[in-house]
């Protein structure tokens, strides 16, 4: 269970993701009831129902018409680059992205042989301006002393949703009868501790999720037809309704886990998506974690003594993912903003000020498979995560602590307070606000030198 991220406690096999492609249009035209009173959801699904088969969970018809606004605003050296070292790193099949001397090439859909033809600059000095609504901290007012985050637009996502809807997250465990230990609210916790600090060093500062319910307004109920379908065409021609019991091995085979996994992972995070770009336009989003590592029975759960950190930027797709062509798309439009320049050394800056403030060491992932080490504070992976993809701005997601290790239980125990306690024999702050200071002191170090 080590790493906490949304795509990492319930993982859909790819043949399920595949069969979303015909699922998915009759929900979309079944859906429209739903709909049809929030103005944020249209924007989630408008181009469902008109989409090729060849789009990724929930996903819509990319729009790859905008991408003609990037014309000519990265150099052939700077797009090779990105590819290579940053967003394709497990490699792609070789129709996908085709870079040439003075043009790239980028497949639109396979099946109709249809491709966008990018247009490089010639020089650094002959780039048009990069689109963007999020703002470099090159181009911000010069810092002001005691003001250091003056003006800057930020957003919080503390990650899950805590709450009643732990437990269906997988997101829950209890020792005992002590409290139970519920990510969503320990990162909501954290981020309302965050933003208190922000503003008064002059951010300006908004939340992604600032309660234990959902962005969404769908339910698990709303998929419960898409995901019977989905179970059908991925071979249980007879899919079970409810799942037995927490440890049930064919639990991934019935109705109601996989409409839970619609619900609380893809909608709640493309709701998310479409909150944050259309409404909020942060200069960057901070997605707040715990980490963890596999605890067994949530009702007897495993301590451990490991505890570690690390920090995700977008990046290190894999060539499954890069064949769906929204996917495709997003990565080609994240890569032309240019919000790699700006997420990674703002990554390794928040990365080191939290190791000095936590004194945890590097988490290392067991495998390459899906991550790239990136960047030069030995704490920074790429990892294509759906937050990380679809938020159009840079995205830092953080991952400190495991928080069923012996000594983050006992200080997620002791709750909030001022000061400093002993905990196991240590003098420490409340790791709540150990946590939200430890990414202050690394925003303020990063942007009290990149916007002077």
């Amino acid at each position: 269970m080590s790493n906490c991220h949304p795509e990492r406690s319930r993982r859909m096999p790819w043949n399920h993701l595949r069969a979303f492609a015909g699922g998915i249009l009759d929900f979309a035209r079944n859906d429209r009831p739903l709909i049809r009173h929030s103005s944020f959801l249209l924007l989630l699904f408008p181009l469902v129902v008109h989409a090729a088969g060849n789009i990724s969970i929930l996903g819509s018809k990319p729009r790859w018409s905008v991408l003609e606004n990037y014309q000519e605003t990265i150099t052939h050296d700077e797009f090779a680059h990105l590819i290579n070292d940053v967003y394709c790193t497990h490699g792609f099949a070789p129709d996908l992205v085709e870079i040439n001397e003075k043009t790239a090439r980028i497949l639109v859909n396979r099946d109709a042989r249809k491709f966008f033809t990018l247009r490089f600059a010639e020089k650094d000095d002959g780039r048009k301006p990069v689109p963007r609504l999020w703002r470099p901290a090159k181009i911000l007012p010069p810092a002001k002393l005691e003001k250091p985050l003056f003006g800057l637009k930020i957003g919080l996502d503390p990650g899950h949703l805590g709450g009643k809807w732990a437990k269906m997250e997988e997101r829950w465990f209890q020792v005992g009868n002590s409290p139970p230990v519920q990510e969503g609210d320990l990162t909501l916790r954290v981020a309302r501790l965050l933003a208190l600090r922000l503003r008064e060093l002059g951010a300006k500062v908004s939340f992604v999720r600032n309660s234990n319910e959902p962005i969404t307004g769908k339910r698990p109920n709303d998929f419960r037809e898409l995901a019977r379908k989905i179970l059908i065409k991925n071979g249980v021609p007879q899919p079970r309704a409810d799942v037995l019991d927490p440890n049930d091995p064919e639990k991934e085979q019935t109705i109601r886990w996989q409409s839970e996994i619609l619900f609380y992972r893809y909608s709640e995070i493309r709701r998310r998506a479409a909150l944050v770009n259309f409404k909020l336009h942060p200069d960057l989003v901070l997605c707040l974690h715990f980490n963890a590592e596999g605890w067994g029975d949530p009702n007897n759960p495993t301590l451990t003594d490991a505890n570690h950190l690390h920090l995700l930027v977008n990046g290190s797709y894999l060539a499954e993912e890069l064949e769906f062509d929204d996917e495709r798309f997003e990565m080609i439009r994240r890569l032309l903003s240019r919000a790699y320049d700006e997420e990674l050394p703002l990554a390794d800056t928040i990365g080191l000020a939290m190791a000095r403030e936590t004194g945890l060491p590097p988490f290392e992932y067991p495998t390459t498979n899906t991550t790239t080490k990136v960047g030069t504070s030995g704490y920074v992976y790429a990892r294509n995560l759906l937050a990380t993809r679809l938020y159009r701005c840079p995205v830092v997601y953080c991952e400190p602590y495991v928080m069923n290790s012996k000594d983050v239980f006992a200080r997620i125990q002791d709750g909030d307070y001022d000061g400093t306690r002993n905990v196991n024999g240590v003098e420490r702050k409340s790791i709540f606000r150990e946590y939200a200071e430890s990414v202050v002191q690394g925003l303020v170090g990063y942007y009290s030198k990149a916007r002077k």
